[in-house]
């Protein structure tokens, strides 16, 4: 795929870097952090030197050591046929903490996972599922399409929100990475482009790299949506899917608003691009009060992936696809090929609890917008560098470090008693080391106290200064 970034667009990102003396320097670094973020991402061909000379307003010397420094610190390559093209040097692999947890200590504070604990309700909804079960036994219990009154409940549910939509536009499954594991199954295969957020879900990177889909980043910021950026991409790489996160996107905690999803709705419908829209997060609002529509009413043919385990507990291992009712035949087919249906135990138990949703929700909103506070104000007043927009809902704030070394952080911070997930980690094309995760779905005590931990961490662990505490074990 041929991916371009203008000169103009170019010259926006650097800002005021070819002010810097001298010059060359200024505009290599400001690159190289930009290459270094995703924002560029790797695979990028720039503007040719001349491009960039007219719209930076310097001479074409001054763009040409640029480019030339950045070919030396490894940052770019020229392709014949292509000019100069974005690449990140070669670095030690991260570790992918987020799917192969260690073991560790029960003292360390575990913030890979962003998963609160299970609100009151989920016990007696197991209890009431289990008291129905019995109602069930005279069934084979294969419900490949899930059970008939909890597709009508979802089905409800997307009306509620403006969205409307039969039961049987809804498909059950045992979570949202089954989820997605089945619309891939069903319309992508080996070879094809995936557009992604960058950054984005990192058990979703891995998902559709198993499939051995041809993954591409669309540069996501601390400003908000860059829908131009993703409108862009659309047009250039032309993908087959994209996989989107419109709704407290993770890790960022973004929010799309109607305009910005009806003008990206509009790009992908040019393309032939298949919507695949990640709703994990959609329940999770805590200061917004109106929400905008779901996507697939600016898109007609967009598969949407909902799950219980963020807005529930991700022990209750239950999602869903929704889809235009001509595309299901596919997806059952698809569904097939990997298992015949969701526990009934556990759908039952998704029923009653969505029937008590409100009660339920106003219990996880009140402990995710305390815990959220208190990670606000520990960071800043022990790590006041750290840069970070205030999400309006989701599960995590996504941090941006001083410097690139969020994959040293999280190297080092186990050593102080807390897991971290790097960056890289949620980077579909490589790069993202300035930032961290960080959720607040522990309690405000943990999280204050683990802010410490990294506040100790990245001021003595990454300095060299710490060389006598001994790392307790990592805890799953």
């Amino acid at each position: 795929m041929d991916r371009y970034i203008s000169a103009d667009r170019t010259a926006a990102l650097l800002g005021g870097s070819a002010e810097r003396s001298p010059a060359y320097l200024g505009i290599a670094d400001g690159l190289r952090l930009l290459i270094s973020d995703a924002r560029i991402t790797p695979g990028t061909r720039l503007p040719s030197e001349r491009e960039l000379t007219a719209s930076l307003g310097v001479s074409r010397t001054t763009v040409a050591h640029a480019y030339s420094h950045l070919r030396e610190l490894g940052y770019l390559v020229s392709r014949q046929g292509s000019g100069s093209v974005a690449q990140l040097p070669r670095t030690a692999e991260v570790g992918d903490m987020l799917l192969n947890p260690e073991p560790s200590g029960t003292d360390a504070v575990d913030l890979t996972c962003a998963a609160p604990t299970a609100p009151p309700g989920i016990a007696a909804a197991y209890d009431a599922a289990v008291a129905e079960l019995p109602a069930h036994l005279t069934q084979n219990g294969y419900y490949p399409s899930g059970l008939p009154a909890l597709r009508e409940a979802i089905a409800r549910r997307y009306d509620e929100r403006g969205l409307p939509t039969q039961p049987e536009q809804i498909l059950v499954t045992s979570g949202a990475l089954s989820a997605l594991a089945v619309v891939v199954r069903a319309f992508v295969d080996v070879g094809d482009r995936v557009l992604m957020e960058s950054p984005s879900y990192p058990n979703a990177i891995a998902t559709l790299r198993a499939a051995r889909a041809r993954l591409a980043g669309a540069d996501i910021d601390q400003r908000g949506w860059a829908t131009t950026g993703l409108v862009d991409a659309v047009a250039q790489v032309r993908p087959r899917a994209a996989y989107l996160m419109p709704d407290f996107q993770n890790p960022t905690g973004l929010l799309m608003d109607d305009s910005e999803r009806a003008r990206l709705a509009a790009a992908l419908r040019k393309s032939g691009t298949l919507p695949v829209i990640d709703e994990t997060m959609a329940e999770l609002a805590l200061d917004q009060a109106e929400l905008p529509k779901p996507f697939a009413a600016h898109a007609p043919t967009t598969v949407t992936i909902g799950s219980a385990s963020k807005a529930f507990w991700g022990g209750l291992r239950i999602g869903w696809i929704r889809s235009p009712e001509p595309q299901m035949g596919a997806l059952v087919a698809g569904r097939l090929t990997l298992d015949l249906g969701a526990p009934v135990v556990e759908q039952l138990a998704l029923l009653h609890l969505m029937q008590n949703r409100e009660a339920v929700f106003a219990i996880r909103r009140d402990h995710l917008t305390t815990s959220r506070a208190a990670l606000v104000s520990a960071l800043a007043s022990q790590l006041p560098s750290w840069c970070f927009r205030m999400p309006a809902g989701g599960l995590s704030l996504w941090c941006e470090l001083p410097r690139a070394a969020s994959s040293a952080l999280a190297s080092v911070a186990p050593s102080y008693g807390v897991r971290l997930a790097a960056g890289p980690l949620f980077a579909p094309e490589g790069g993202l080391d300035r930032f961290v995760r960080l959720p607040f779905t522990e309690s405000p005590s943990q999280l204050t106290d683990a802010v410490s931990r990294i506040a100790s961490a990245w001021e003595e662990g990454l300095s060299g200064r710490h060389t006598s505490r001994r790392a307790p074990a990592l805890i799953t």
